[in-house]
């Protein structure tokens, strides 16, 4: 699993430093935050927390003490999850976003969650879902397998890069719903470019056409503040190993009340039709870790622990930071838009030369963990820290002369 200790690390948890530092100096504070809560070496510059983030020590600690605690068979329940409702842990997640405990699944990853919403919603064909052009492959695929399969369609909308404003997004996806739309999913945070997108003004409109809404909220957890009734959305799923200090392996998926009887579950057991588990029932696909899940609780424990607005904040600083550092390179071209409402952690940039190999090959000398390609995108965390945007800045400015 991503993040777990190489054998022999010590995993310990460390007290959080005192606030007073926080207050005092800040970059002292989160250096410290990266040096005792995290295992990454010194050497080690990571900005590619968007594909797949890192797990502190509570977090491991978590895991691999559940792990021998169910090899010693300490407990008198079965130490898994896939049967299991899994109530404590649901009623913790959705007091922290503000939904029902009932409304909320675990599963695996944010593609289970967007696969069972797009298989489970009664389609037939010729009715049309509505998508950005800048959706990640697991949440085009889900629908266009359905396309293929049923002769539903798919119509992608195309979003500026970079936007002018959250009104244009709203307008551009609102303005494309038409007669025969029946779905509406987007991201709330587009995977390839990290644009935020305005969510309940989207599935406000999207409601008031009879239209049901569905958002991809995998980089929304843990990088931005919200609630998940405020965004008045029929659907989300998430994947809180991105940017909530989960491990790998774990997501949810919220389904609003008014739906939990009208979706089909696509992985069953004995309980696939319990519908008096609500969205419970959508977690009943045999049997799996349960130690994965008990870190995914203990990484929103640290995130609140630590202060979700301050975490917020501080990845938001540093990325307007590496902003900064982009708008001052000659090598490239901003994706993301100078607004604050438009992104939060993740900054995409665009080479202007067309083959930047030699960049790609220091970065990796220089055990610099970045996105590569034409089009890249930076993303930032509490464990980011100020100096490895400049040496990431440098490398380019040493590559590309």
């Amino acid at each position: 699993m991503f993040g777990l200790p190489a054998a022999g690390a010590d995993t310990t948890p460390v007290p959080l430093p005192d606030d007073s530092l926080l207050r005092r100096d800040p970059e002292a504070y989160w250096r410290r935050i990266r040096d005792e809560q995290f295992l990454l070496p010194g050497w080690r510059a990571f900005l590619n927390n968007g594909s797949l983030g890192i797990a502190p020590r509570p977090v491991l600690k978590a895991v691999t003490d559940y792990l021998q605690s169910s090899a010693a068979l300490e407990m008198d329940y079965y130490p898994r999850w896939g049967y299991e409702t899994m109530d404590e842990f649901r009623q913790e997640l959705a007091d922290f976003y503000g939904c029902k405990k009932d409304e909320l699944a675990l599963t695996h990853n944010a593609t289970e969650a967007m696969c069972t919403i797009a298989a489970g919603i009664d389609l037939k064909a010729g009715d049309e879902v509505l998508l950005t052009d800048q959706e990640h492959p697991s949440g085009r695929g889900c629908w266009y397998t359905r396309q293929v399969r049923h002769g539903i369609r798919v119509r992608e909308v195309k979003l500026p890069l970079p936007p002018g404003s959250p009104e244009q997004l709203a307008d551009l996806l609102i303005s494309a719903i038409g007669p025969l739309t029946r779905v509406v999913s987007f991201s709330g945070i587009t995977s390839p470019t990290g644009l935020m997108l305005p969510v309940r003004q989207i599935c406000d409109a999207a409601r008031a056409k009879g239209v049901i809404s569905v958002v991809d909220g995998a980089h929304m957890h843990g990088q931005i503040a919200f609630k998940i009734p405020e965004l008045h959305c029929d659907y989300m799923a998430g994947s809180p190993h991105k940017w909530a200090y989960a491990p790998a392996g774990c997501g949810l998926l919220y389904i609003r009340e008014e739906n939990l009887e009208k979706l089909w579950p696509t992985i069953v057991s004995g309980s696939w039709n319990e519908t008096k588990l609500k969205a419970a029932r959508f977690m009943n696909v045999g049997t799996n870790s349960r130690a994965i899940m008990e870190g995914m609780m203990a990484g929103l424990r640290f995130l609140k622990q630590l202060g979700p607005d301050r975490v917020y904040a501080r990845t938001h600083h540093v990325a307007r930071y590496l902003f900064k550092k982009a708008q001052e390179c000659s090598h490239v071209d901003l994706l993301t838009p100078d607004d604050d409402r438009m992104f939060g952690a993740l900054v995409t940039v665009k080479f202007k030369l067309d083959k930047p190999e030699r960049f790609h090959e220091l970065l990796k000398q220089r055990r610099i963990w970045a996105n590569m390609g034409q089009q890249v995108r930076l993303s930032t965390h509490i464990h980011t820290r100020p100096q490895d945007v400049d040496t990431y800045f440098e490398t380019m400015r040493e590559a590309l002369g």
